[in-house]
Formats: structure tokens, sequence, C-alpha cells
């Protein structure tokens, strides 16, 4: 495996599978300007493909397979952002390599998928860690102070609404076969906010979906988290107007955060605790965020784990507990009633 120690280069030196959107767009530029972060190699099955994304994004080395990128033994971690379905395949190959992994969620398309990493983990002793970049974001480590300084009281209902439009059934997120539908895409980030605030795992979720019926994914989903210390309810869609909202109400006071999963990296981001039930918002505190990139964030709390040889940012284990409710919200929509998510 290659360490990331005091006697390596002082950035992690990434490799990127794919040219994948997500990468090219948000997370290669934004691990370009980490402090503990650099991209340095980039693989495409398209080689042409490949050296034009990296002579735009000022990467160095361009491979034209996937294979050649992880045998690169300059390189010390891969970032993932293959098809979900190929999510666990190429980590597996990569982590063998004795390459840590970053990728991008959902983890898996299975729980059993997912679960196969453990041993994987155990074997290489390499990290391997999902990219919910929220979990390394300021205003969302801010909530997590807040939760536990009792601001809310007791936390008793999350409750998440997250949005787009894209009709386009050759976009990967309206194919069936490769993960796509508005779970696995962005309903993900709803039951992982409300693990997270919870730290808890929910007894039993109850669903309700609505198929796009060329495409066959799902274009509308509900559901209700039932956790020990109370409940999370969302709604995702990939066919309504976009938007996203997160509220985490309690017995004494409530928090909003205003824009928490697609943070933008040219303004300030905001939330806001109202801890006097007014409803004409007059009591509510607003705290404000310096402008900062989450996925420059993700990269350098990724590389962290790895030098200080820390739990990662996502645990394995934190995916696998995601992706179990997410196989229940599917077990509930077919059979019409309460499931339990099966870790």
């Amino acid at each position: 495996m290659q360490r990331y120690d005091s006697s390596m280069p002082e950035k992690l030196r990434i490799g990127v599978l794919s040219t994948a959107n997500i990468g090219l767009k948000k997370v290669i530029p934004a691990m370009q300007r980490g402090r503990l972060t650099t991209v340095t190699a980039i693989a495409s099955r398209d080689l042409a493909k490949g050296k034009e994304t990296a002579g735009a994004l000022g990467i160095a080395k361009v491979y034209g397979s996937y294979e050649e990128l992880i045998a690169d033994p300059e390189i010390d971690a891969i970032y993932n952002p293959l098809p979900n379905q190929l999510h666990v395949p190429w980590t597996t190959k990569a982590a063998e390599a004795g390459k840590h992994v970053l990728c991008e969620k959902p983890l898996s398309m299975t729980v059993a998928e997912a679960k196969t990493l453990l041993d994987v983990r155990a074997r290489t002793g390499v990290k391997i860690c999902e990219a919910f970049m929220i979990r390394s974001f300021h205003q969302w480590l801010r909530l997590r102070e807040l939760l536990d300084e009792g601001r809310v009281g007791e936390l008793r209902s999350v409750t998440s609404f997250f949005s787009y439009f894209n009709i386009n059934p050759a976009n990967i997120r309206n194919r069936v076969e490769t993960g796509g539908g508005g779970v696995y895409d962005i309903g993900c980030y709803c039951i992982q906010s409300s693990r997270y605030a919870f730290r808890q795992e929910p007894a039993r979720v109850v669903a309700t979906l609505d198929r796009d019926p060329q495409m066959g994914t799902d274009r509308l989903a509900s559901a209700i988290l039932e956790f020990p210390s109370g409940h999370a309810i969302f709604t995702c869609s990939t066919q309504l107007i976009p938007y996203q909202r997160v509220h985490f109400l309690g017995t004494r006071g409530r928090i909003e955060i205003e824009i928490p999963f697609n943070a933008p990296i040219d303004r300030p981001t905001r939330l806001f605790i109202d801890s006097t039930g007014d409803l004409s918002g007059s009591g509510i505190a607003t705290e404000t965020f310096p402008v900062g990139d989450q996925y420059t964030m993700q990269g350098d709390a990724f590389a962290k784990a790895i030098r200080e040889d820390t739990e990662a940012p996502v645990s394995l284990e934190d995916s696998i507990g995601n992706m179990a409710v997410i196989e229940a919200i599917f077990a509930s929509a077919k059979s019409g009633h309460w499931e339990t998510p099966q870790r």
C-alpha cells in the first residue's frame, strides 16, 4: 500500500478514473486547490478526450486505461466518479493495488455489494471513503456542534427536500442499469442528513415512488424514517423545479440549512437558528460561513485521515448504513408496507 506520511510528497497525489462531469466541473478543480491534495493523473478509455481534459485542467499524466493509472506507483489515491454500478469493482481494484479510494456516492448498488469492501479494507489496509462532501463542509460541521450543544433541545424531526429537473433519457442519472433515479442520486443525501443528525439508524422506513413511464427511474420519491429518537421525512425528485432545504426541529429550537447540498463556491452560505418559535421570523439568528469549496474541504479531510491514519470522513460502516436505508425504501415502495433496513 502507498502510505501517505512525512516521507512522501506534501500533497496526496490523486489519480482520477474517467472524465465524468462531476469530476471535471467540481471535484478535480477543487482538489487541485487543496492544501493537502493535488490531481496528478487522469484515465479515460477515450485517450484523446483524456488528453484534452488533462490539458484543460493542468493534469500532468494521462492514461488510456484505468488499469494503467491504478498501477502507477506515483499515485497515492484514486478518485472514482464512475457510474454507480462500477463503484465497487473499481474501488476494489484500486485498493488491491495499494491505493486509497475516494468513491462517489452512492458507494454501491446494494448492501451486499458495499459489504464486500469491508474485507477489501481489512486485506489491503487502505482508506475507502464515500464522497459525501457535506460531511467535511463547515456549515455541516457547525450543525453537529449546535446539535451537540443542545441548541434545539431534544432533536425530534428532520425534514428535507432535494430536487432538480432532468428528462434527458441519455443522461446517466436517468438510466436504471447505472443506478439512476432520484433516491440513488439525491435521496441518499437526505438519508445521510438524518442519520448524521440523529446519530442513529432508523428502525423502519416507509416510502412511495413514482417512476418515469419511459425511463423506469424513480422521478419522485417520498419517505418516512422512524428513528429511536424521532422521525425524518424527505422528498426528492429528478423532475421538479430545482430546490433544496433541510430543517432540524427539536423541543426547544429549530435549525435550517439554506443551501445544504450544492453549496455555492462564490458566496457565503448560511444556516438559521430559531429558538423562539415566533412564526414571523423575528427570533431567527443567522450564522454566515465564509466562501469555501466543499469538495476542496472533502479532499483535504480525506488526505488528513490518510496522513494521520484516522477514520475516513465517511466510514464504510456509515456507507453500508445509508445503503441499507436506500434498499429498504425501494422494498417499501414495492411492498406498500414498513420495511426494516438490513445491514
